[in-house]
């Protein structure tokens, strides 16, 4: 980011002082103002050098960086800003039998430096990694992933942990520090893998993001949820004081590694979980994906997101389409705004009240069960404010039912809605950034629903739902 401006000389402490001279206050009030000086930061010989200027020539002797210091200086002292651009870069790649010792993705899938490779490749040291699993995930894949990486002779570590909502905590982010810290790893070569579901990569990401302060990472997603949601973004974390996520950091993994065979092992309930997010972005952003949700949602549950025979065409295949068209659309929200400096987030739709139900209850409500309710609530303001006809409130209550979500619960209160948007308040800078359908396939964010309106599309909700069935 450059700042356009004059560029002023600092004087040094060297130069010849001229006489005090008595000025008036507008005079003074001038001089007072700020004056900045940017300078460019060159490398030459492994050491960096200011460059005053705010285009240094690429060309010149040594290495240019991005980064900029702005230094002002005043009568009341001196003030340097420093600019410096980051960027993270990580694939988000979708594979098939990963677990095969011929298919080197997991090992070496995070490389995309041919050089890199090459030499990696070539190298007779034998690979180092350090493993996290799901011991859920450990119980039916953990023999395979021995076999993988003793048949490609890597040094590693597997450590299975409970990782589950109770336990999504600093303490287990610790654990796996303590155990990353005594297997010994490379901070920069030697990504700590996560293999489960969010639960397990937000901890993981979380340890890994601390250790050494950045230590690279690799997603491996097992669940419907985590291959479509988790593992694409770049957000980490664990619960703390009660609070969902309180704890976390902004730093993605180097890549992702989408495999859909693991999600054949999951739970019915546990594919119905996944599908919400699935649902959250097809109402957020693409008509075209919730219709195939509509038509294909039982299929979809049915086969456990297992490509159908005959239809491993990945342009007709339901599994195929849903889940690339689901990642493309979150990616297209998250690569922007990876840091959430931008508060309005369509990806926010679902999770204004969801957090403080899922913990109010826990364990009972699974994360993309809470998150639909939420948007179940959200579909009756939107309609109740004139943004969704009847008949698309209709439809999308009731593909939310075929998907085999809950669309109601008992302890969301009117009160606990109340409470979730004040808290939402608080920390999304003063506004309550509503993420809202504004028809299927369409939204806006909004804030300024009034709670008249908040309460009638409660009770309306409450009247039509709280059965089980659309009245």
């Amino acid at each position: 980011m450059e700042r356009p401006g004059e560029t002023f000389t600092v004087n040094s402490p060297d130069e010849v002082r001229l006489p005090a001279v008595h000025l008036d206050n507008s005079t003074m009030e001038n001089l007072n103002k700020q004056k900045e000086t940017v300078f460019s930061l060159v490398q030459v010989k492994g050491t960096w050098k200011r460059k005053a200027g705010q285009n240094v020539k690429q060309g010149m002797k040594g290495r240019v960086s991005p980064a900029k210091i702005y230094e002002s200086s005043s009568s009341s002292g001196t003030t340097w800003t420093v600019v410096t651009p980051i960027t993270f870069t990580y694939t988000v790649t979708q594979t098939k039998n990963l677990l095969d010792p011929s298919n080197d993705t997991l090992l070496l899938g995070h490389i995309s430096d041919t050089q890199q490779l090459e030499a990696v490749r070539s190298n007779t040291k034998p690979l180092k990694r350090f493993i996290v699993m799901d011991e859920v995930v450990y119980n039916i894949y953990g023999s395979q992933v021995t076999d993988y990486l003793e048949a490609r002779n890597v040094l590693y570590r597997i450590l299975p942990l409970p990782t589950t909502e109770e336990n999504k905590s600093m303490e287990m982010a610790l654990k796996i520090l303590e155990d990353v810290h005594q297997f010994g790893i490379d901070r920069r070569t030697e990504p700590i893998i996560a293999i489960g579901g969010g639960v397990c990569l937000d901890i993981v990401g979380l340890a890994a993001s601390l250790y050494r302060r950045r230590t690279p990472y690799i997603r491996v997603p097992t669940t419907l949820l985590s291959y479509i949601d988790a593992s694409v973004g770049a957000k980490t974390g664990v619960n703390f004081a009660n609070c969902k996520n309180k704890l976390g950091t902004y730093i993605a993994p180097v890549a992702a590694f989408l495999d859909r065979s693991f999600i054949q092992s999951i739970p019915r309930r546990h594919i119905a979980n996944g599908l919400a997010e699935m649902l959250k972005m097809a109402l957020m952003k693409h008509r075209g994906l919730f219709e195939l949700l509509e038509v294909h949602g039982q299929f979809l549950l049915d086969s456990k997101f297992q490509s159908a025979s005959g239809l491993e065409n990945d342009r007709i295949d339901p599994a195929s389409v849903s889940t690339r068209v689901a990642i493309e659309t979150m990616l297209e929200e998250l690569a922007p705004n990876l840091w959430e400096d931008d508060l309005d987030r369509l990806v926010d739709f679902g999770h204004l009240i969801s957090p403080q139900l899922e913990m109010k209850v826990l364990p009972a409500l699974l994360h993309g069960e809470a998150v639909n309710i939420d948007m179940a609530y959200m579909v009756y303001v939107s309609c109740e404010i004139g943004l969704l006809t009847e008949e698309e409130k209709f439809r999308i209550i009731c593909c939310m039912m075929r998907l085999e979500l809950p669309v109601w619960h008992q302890d969301c209160t009117f009160s606990l809605v109340q409470k979730s948007l004040c808290d939402r308040l608080q920390h999304s800078g003063g506004l309550v950034r509503m993420p809202l359908p504004t028809g299927l396939g369409r939204a806006e964010i909004f804030n300024d629903t009034d709670e008249g309106s908040l309460f009638r599309a409660y009770e309306k909700w409450c009247d039509e739902l709280s059965t089980g069935s659309l009245q």
